[in-house]
C-alpha cells in the first residue's frame, strides 16, 4: 500500500488531528509537529482550532503572541525569523491545555509536487542503498502527508487541515520519501547551509488539472474545453491545506499524463503556477519544472511526438512566466520504464536552479537554450543562451538534429559546433527553413555546455503540432 493512499484509520485523520486527542479542546494545524522546519525571513503564522473562547498564547524562540479565538479558530502571527539551526520548542497554551512541539528549526521549506516521477521513493532509485545509508542529516527534515484515501473520500471543497509527520532525514525515514525531493534537499542543504524542510505532495498517474482549484479552472477561459480535473480532490486535499504555511518555493515533476494535450499545457501550467502563488501570497515564488526525460523505443527517422510537444510546452512556460526554472533530463531516460531510476541528477539539477534563481548565486544552472537562427546558404546556424564555458558534443559528434525545407519534411542532419554556434545541414535539404533538436519521445542527443548541463530540445519552426487541438 502506498504512503499517500494510506489506510483511513479515523475521521480525525481527515481533519488533520490524528496526533492529538479527538476530545482535546486545543489543536494546532497538522504541519506544526515535532521536528518541523519553519520558513525564515517571512511573517510566520501559527494557527489551529479550539472549543474554548479563551485566549491562546504561542511561544517560540524568545517571542510570544496571543490570539482570541473566533468561531472555534485561532491564529497568531510572528514577525520574520532568521534561519536558526538550533532546536527550538514551540509552546501553545490555553488555560490548562498545552501543546509542546520539540526540535523545531527555522530554514527553508520546499513543496515537492507532481505525479509518479516525483512520487518514486528513494529506495526505488539508482544508487539507493548507499544514499539511504548516508542519509542521516539533522538539518534536513521530511514531511510525510497522510491524507484522505482516494478510493474512499474525495473532498469536494478545500480542506483546512492536513495530517502528517515531520521526520529527521535518516536511513529509517528517507527510504520512503520522494527520491527527487530528497536529492534536491540534500544538495541544497549542503550548499546553502540552513535547515531545509521538504513537503511531499504528489501522486502517480495524475493530470495537472487535478492540482488546480475549482476557481482557477472555471475562471480561465483558455481551460474551459478541458474535460480533465473536474473533481479537484487533489487540490482540495493535498494543496489547499498547505497554503498558509510559508514556503520558499515549489518543485514540479509532471506532464506524462498531460502529454496528449501538450499544447494546452502552455495555458494549464501557468494557471497552476498562478493558482499556487496566489494561495501562498508570497509573490512570485520560485517554481522549478522538470522537463520530461526520454521514454519508449528510439526511432531512427524523424517523427512527431506528444512528449516532444510537452517538452516544448515546459520550455515555453519557463521562458514566459516569471521566476520559473527548467531542468533538462534528456540524458536520464529509460526506453523501457516511464519511471527512470536516475533521480539523483534530477534533484541535483533542481538544486542548482534553486541556488541561482532563489538564492542569487552566480552559477551555471541551465544547459544551452535555443535563442535564434539564421540561414547561411545550405546551412542553418543556431545560437544559444546559457552556453556557460562553451558548447560541447558530449561523447563526440553532435546527434539529434533534423532539418527541413519548404516541404516541411524533416531529415536527419549533420551538426557541428563552430565557436558558440551550431551549424546544421543535410544533403537532402539544399534550401533549409527549419531545424529541430531532440524532437522525439526518446531523443538521442548530446549537446551540452562545458559546465556539465544538457541542452533543451527545441524547434525553430511554427508548423502545427499534433496535440494542438486536443482538449
Amino acid at each position: 500500500m502506498s504512503r499517500i493512499l494510506c489506510a483511513f484509520t479515523a475521521m480525525v485523520t481527515l481533519l488533520g488531528f490524528a496526533t492529538q486527542s479527538a476530545i482535546a479542546e486545543l489543536r494546532v494545524h497538522g504541519l506544526f509537529r515535532d521536528n518541523a522546519v519553519l520558513q525564515r525571513d517571512v511573517k510566520l503564522p501559527v494557527w489551529g482550532t479550539t472549543k474554548s473562547d479563551q485566549p491562546v498564547t504561542v511561544q517560540f524562540a524568545d517571542r510570544s503572541a496571543t490570539a482570541t479565538p473566533k468561531d472555534g479558530r485561532w491564529r497568531v502571527e510572528f514577525a520574520p525569523f532568521s534561519a536558526n539551526d538550533q532546536p527550538q520548542t514551540l509552546k501553545i497554551t490555553q488555560l490548562n491545555n498545552k501543546i509542546e512541539l520539540k526540535n523545531v528549526l527555522i530554514g527553508d521549506v520546499w513543496i515537492c509536487g507532481g505525479q509518479s516521477n516525483m512520487y518514486v521513493p528513494l529506495r526505488d532509485s539508482e544508487g539507493s542503498r548507499e544514499a539511504i545509508e548516508k542519509s542521516a542529516n539533522d538539518q534536513l527534515r521530511l514531511f510525510f502527508i497522510n491524507p484522505f484515501p482516494a478510493d474512499e473520500t474525495h473532498p469536494q471543497e478545500p480542506l483546512d487541515f492536513v495530517d502528517g509527520n515531520w521526520e529527521i532525514s535518516g536511513p529509517k525515514t528517507s527510504h520512503g520519501f520522494t527520491a527527487v525531493g530528497y536529492y534536491f534537499g540534500r544538495e541544497l542543504q549542503k550548499e546553502v547551509k540552513v535547515p531545509v524542510g521538504l513537503i511531499e505532495s504528489c501522486l502517480g498517474g495524475t493530470s495537472a488539472e487535478r492540482w488546480l482549484s475549482r476557481e482557477a479552472m472555471e475562471s480561465n477561459p483558455k481551460l474551459q474545453g478541458s474535460t480533465e480535473g473536474r473533481r479537484y480532490e487533489l487540490y482540495n486535499g493535498l494543496i489547499a491545506p498547505l497554503k498558509d504555511f510559508p514556503v520558499r518555493g515549489f518543485l514540479w515533476y509532471q506532464g506524462e499524463s498531460n502529454s496528449p494535450r501538450s499544447w494546452q499545457y502552455r495555458d494549464l501550467l501557468p494557471a497552476l503556477i498562478k493558482n499556487w502563488r496566489d494561495d501562498w501570497k508570497l509573490g512570485d515564488l520560485p517554481f522549478l519544472v522538470v522537463q520530461l526525460p526520454g521514454y519508449e523505443r528510439i526511432h531512427d527517422e524523424p517523427s512527431e511526438s506528444d512528449w516532444a510537444d510537452m517538452r516544448e510546452a515546459q520550455l515555453f512556460v519557463s521562458q514566459t512566466v516569471p521566476n520559473v526554472g527548467l531542468v533538462v533530463t534528456t540524458d536520464l531516460g529509460d526506453e523501457h520504464d516511464v519511471h527512470p531510476r536516475r533521480k539523483k541528477e534530477v534533484g541535483e539539477r533542481l538544486a542548482l536552479a534553486a541556488r541561482a534563481m532563489s538564492y542569487g548565486e552566480k552559477i551555471p544552472y541551465s544547459g544551452p537554450i535555443y535563442k535564434s537562427t539564421k540561414v547561411e546558404g545550405n546551412k542553418i546556424v543556431v545560437e544559444f543562451s546559457h552556453i556557460g564555458k562553451g558548447l560541447t558534443g558530449k561523447g563526440g559528434t553532435l546527434t539529434g538534429f533534423t532539418i527541413a525545407g519548404a516541404d516541411r519534411k524533416f531529415h536527419n542532419a549533420f551538426a557541428k559546433i563552430v565557436g558558440d554556434r551550431v551549424e546544421v545541414f543535410a544533403d537532402e535539404v539544399p534550401e533549409p527553413v527549419a531545424v529541430r533538436y531532440g524532437w522525439a519521445k526518446y531523443p538521442v542527443v548530446n549537446l551540452w555546455n562545458k559546465d556539465g548541463l544538457p541542452a533543451s530540445p527545441f524547434r525553430t519552426d511554427d508548423f502545427p503540432l499534433p496535440t494542438r487541438d486536443n482538449k
